[in-house]
């Protein structure tokens, strides 16, 4: 299998490695926590004018076609910058939904206003007692006539105290664990009877708890067919793995570049701590796990495409149970090679483990994942 990218996949590269480095420096984070949203609209518009925003959807829509290995470059890069804009809430997961399952004119009158930087979306899905299982949904949608009425709580819905609309799972019928019966739902966040609380995350980005009460829903609103969601949701979701994989990659991959040249600068004993042979074995052990994390990473962007939906999940458990063990290896070794430093606010080393950790939990930690690796036989048949 080839993993070299393409002229037009290294242009991309190059453009967003050096937006990214030009903007999203660790000075930001403050003065941008503080803000109402909790990121900056000049950059993103800024991703907007370089067609970030607009990547992954079909040109018929008015993106610009690029696929899982675009998508991989991309959240890669936004891992070594921390960026906090809502890319992964609007683009990779809502965009993931309509490009799966909207009609043709839901995306004519959405994906245009994504791509130009003016509709966020949102997707609430997790709920208090959902435990990362899509399935598991409470909130209900009756029918009313040719309408929907929509009641429940969703929690942790990621940038959705900034969101224009979300896409909300309801459930149609069945009980509450069950996979029939469960419906996807365009709700404008301005509707009567929707409230919602945000508040910042420990990794510097915002989420909100969503609250539906009585919310009317027009049929032309519905996403695919009402009841079947669930594949489509699992679908994405894998997707959406997949891209936080590639973040992941980058995320680590800053950490152990900047441990290692604190090993270079940082004078104890009269010489660089980096001369000493044991941390020298602690700095490979950090490039080893990162080689095998961007392995796993390059697999899951492979597999994000894949129709057959076992070989899929198999694919992504994999790599989510590979990288979030890395990461937590990479992150513990880089915050005690660079001692008290390393467990402040001022020094970009927690930041990174901190992402890195909420990744590593976001869709289900190692554990769950190595769980449903062993339910579904392993990685091969």
């Amino acid at each position: 299998m080839d993993f070299d990218l393409n002229d037009e996949q290294r242009l991309l590269q190059d453009s967003v490695g050096k937006l990214i480095a030009a903007e999203c420096t660790m000075g930001r984070g403050k003065p941008q926590a503080a803000a109402s949203l909790g990121w900056s609209r000049k950059l993103w518009a800024q991703f907007a004018d370089i067609g970030l925003l607009g990547l992954p959807f079909a040109e018929a829509d008015g993106g610009s076609g690029g696929g899982p290995v675009e998508t991989m470059i991309v959240m890669e890069a936004f891992g070594r910058g921390l960026v906090l804009e809502p890319y992964f809430a609007t683009v990779v997961l809502c965009g993931g939904l309509l490009r799966r399952a909207a009609s043709a004119a839901q995306r004519t009158a959405l994906v245009p206003r994504i791509a130009d930087g003016s509709l966020l979306l949102a997707f609430a899905w997790m709920e208090r007692q959902s435990r990362d299982d899509p399935a598991d949904v409470a909130t209900t949608a009756r029918r009313d006539g040719g309408a929907f009425i929509l009641s429940g709580e969703k929690s942790l819905v990621l940038h959705g105290d900034a969101a224009d609309k979300f896409i909300v799972t309801a459930r149609l019928a069945g009980g509450r664990r069950e996979s029939a019966g469960i419906g996807a739902f365009l709700v404008d966040a301005a509707a009567p009877g929707v409230q919602r609380r945000g508040y910042p995350t420990q990794d510097g980005l915002r989420a909100a708890e969503i609250s539906l009460a009585e919310v009317r829903v027009d049929a032309a609103d519905v996403l695919g067919e009402p009841g079947a969601a669930l594949p489509v949701v699992e679908r994405v979701i894998d997707e959406a793995i997949a891209a936080l994989c590639a973040e992941s990659i980058g995320l680590m991959s800053a950490m152990q570049e900047i441990t290692v040249d604190y090993l270079k600068t940082r004078r104890q004993f009269g010489r660089p701590i980096g001369e000493f042979q044991a941390l020298q074995h602690r700095a490979v052990d950090m490039f080893i796990a990162l080689e095998q994390a961007r392995s796993m990473a390059l697999f899951a962007t492979m597999m994000a495409g894949e129709p057959d939906a076992a070989a899929r999940r198999r694919a992504i458990a994999a790599a989510k149970v590979q990288i979030g063990r890395a990461g937590r290896k990479i992150g513990e070794e880089a915050v005690q090679l660079h001692g008290g430093i390393g467990m402040t606010m001022e020094h970009k080393i927690g930041h990174y483990f901190k992402r890195m950790t909420m990744n590593a939990r976001r869709f289900g930690d190692a554990d769950q994942h190595l769980a449903t690796l062993a339910r579904l036989g392993g990685l091969f048949d």
